[in-house]
């Protein structure tokens, strides 16, 4: 376990998280098919999550990606999903991604498990810089970046492309070890 906050555990993914993930994306399609439709599609059965899965450990194994679980410890039910990708191991950098699922929105869950992996991030992996990569109206992440001490570094012009729509800007947050 990587941390125990409120009742909720984060851990890093594992083979038997297939079925927990893909029940998580296909309730959670609305939220995630904006800002996470490669993760999505690539959850959209519990044989494609099994493969997913088995990717997203090795990837751990090899420091490449990060995929860790949020689930509610007393029934084991996946609350959400929080990556640190975009690795630059000769900067110490990583860039987080997450997504909390509707049942658990609206409870601070996501700064609680971003300010804990930050610490993990820093102390466990070596990592001294963290990014965190939202568009402006999504005020919600917006809260998350500035909850948890992140500060807005500059706008990224047509850095993320939707599914279907133009390009977007996006806002660059950062947090620095101390």
């Amino acid at each position: 376990m990587i941390a125990l906050f409120d009742g909720f555990e984060i851990n890093a993914v594992h083979e038997g998280d297939a079925w927990k993930l893909c029940n998580f994306m296909i309730a959670n399609t609305d939220r995630l098919k904006r800002y996470f439709p490669k993760t999505l599609e690539q959850n959209l059965n519990p044989t494609l999550s099994q493969l997913f899965v088995e990717k997203m450990v090795k990837q751990f194994k090899n420091d490449d990606v990060f995929l860790f679980t949020l689930k509610y410890s007393e029934t084991r039910e996946l609350a959400g999903v929080i990556y640190i990708k975009e690795l630059d191991w000769d900067k110490k950098q990583g860039e987080f991604a997450y997504c909390i699922g509707y049942t658990f929105k609206g409870r601070g869950l996501a700064s609680k498990a971003i300010k804990a992996l930050s610490a993990y991030a820093f102390s466990d992996l070596g990592l001294e810089r963290l990014q965190i990569i939202v568009h402006k109206d999504n005020l919600p992440s917006v809260n998350v970046a500035t909850k948890t001490k992140f500060r807005w570094q500059k706008t990224l012009k047509n850095e993320f492309t939707p599914t279907g729509e133009q390009p977007l800007d996006m806002e660059l947050y950062e947090l620095y070890k101390n």
